[in-house]
């Protein structure tokens, strides 16, 4: 039996073996193999907000531009759920959130932001030039005027200010699931309809980066400062370029609550595909809801890093936009757990 004294000698002599292996021993895994260029993301909007993205991609550009200027088509448009054409908080002021990412960890957000037509450009900007990774309420509006980012006029849409106006004879809160979906949708008095939601986008270029940002003007009538996933780098959006990329759409408090993206790429790095890393996330917030899972809904989306796409909702009726060379203008139903 050895000695206790040659056993601790050996002990250090392993450690500080171990702490004189370069670093670069334990590096994360090469970039997979450059394919095909793509574009994903969610809801039918993203058809359109796709469509900007692969002008970037087709190109020859990087998956960063691409997602930036895909969702920022649909900032542009100031849709019921993205942009400064949103529903308001409980007070009525528009208050927009978003996030990017690339394919080496690097990473922005904004939350709370108001009067600023392109929060998603802010976000890079925030990656970009700052040394943080979020910024909120004043202190990002403040930022991005110093980056030339011209101040909107405070005001709300037609459609918002009508959606407002019915929602303070009750304020009640009582989201309608699924109601991202684009097209007419009557205003009710509990600020039902165009209340909630956010476009997700992720995309793969030629050269095998991934990136991914997400972009919404959050929960319509919600308490004033209160932020959801969408900006929040490993719940709204995560980005692996070893692995994958995932985002979330929904209610956002259960995507954070078990850091959804984040998730579905750690799964993927377990070996499950895309679309199986999804459906498991959504399981687990299914069950983490329990009976109350039936009263929202909550999707995910992702692209591995060989570029397989998946995605998979709690509910029926969520639809995600693929565009690839083969076919620009994908719009696919996805998946979903309750029946």
């Amino acid at each position: 039996m050895p000695s206790r004294r040659k056993f601790l000698h050996s002990s250090a002599a392993g450690l500080a073996g171990l702490a004189a292996a370069p670093l670069a021993a334990a590096a994360l895994p090469t970039a997979p193999a450059a394919g095909p260029p793509l574009v994903i993301s969610t809801w039918d909007a993203g058809v359109a907000a796709n469509q900007g993205a692969w002008q970037v991609l087709h190109g020859g550009g990087t998956a960063l531009d691409a997602v930036e200027a895909g969702v920022r088509v649909t900032e542009a448009a100031q849709s019921c759920c993205v942009g400064l054409g949103g529903n308001p908080d409980r007070d009525g002021i528009v208050t927009l959130d978003a996030c990017i990412m690339d394919h080496q960890f690097n990473c922005g957000g904004v939350a709370a932001l108001e009067r600023i037509k392109h929060p998603v450009s802010v976000a890079r900007r925030v990656m970009e030039r700052t040394p943080h990774v979020l910024l909120v309420g004043e202190g990002a509006q403040q930022f991005a005027v110093a980056q030339g980012f011209p101040l909107e006029p405070r005001q709300l849409s037609p459609d918002a200010e009508k959606a407002y106006r019915e929602w303070l004879k009750t304020s009640q809160y009582r989201p309608v699931v699924n109601i991202e979906n684009t097209g007419s949708h009557p205003v009710g008095p509990t600020g039902g309809a165009n209340n909630h939601d956010t476009i997700a986008m992720l995309a793969l270029d030629g050269q095998g980066r991934l990136s991914g940002s997400c972009t919404t003007s959050g929960m319509g009538f919600k308490m004033r400062g209160r932020v959801g996933d969408s900006p929040l780098i490993g719940s709204g959006l995560f980005v692996d370029n070893a692995v994958g990329a995932a985002a979330a759409t929904g209610q956002g408090e259960d995507v954070v609550r078990m850091a959804g993206a984040h998730t579905v790429v750690e799964l993927m790095r377990q070996g499950r595909s895309p679309q199986a890393a999804c459906r498991e996330a959504v399981e687990r917030i299914a069950a983490i809801k329990g009976p109350k899972a039936r009263d929202i809904q909550v999707a995910f989306i992702a692209v591995s890093a060989r570029g397989q796409v998946g995605a998979f909702a709690l509910q029926a009726g969520f639809s995600y936009a693929l565009c690839t060379a083969a076919d620009q203008r994908q719009l696919i139903a996805a998946d979903h757990l309750l029946k």
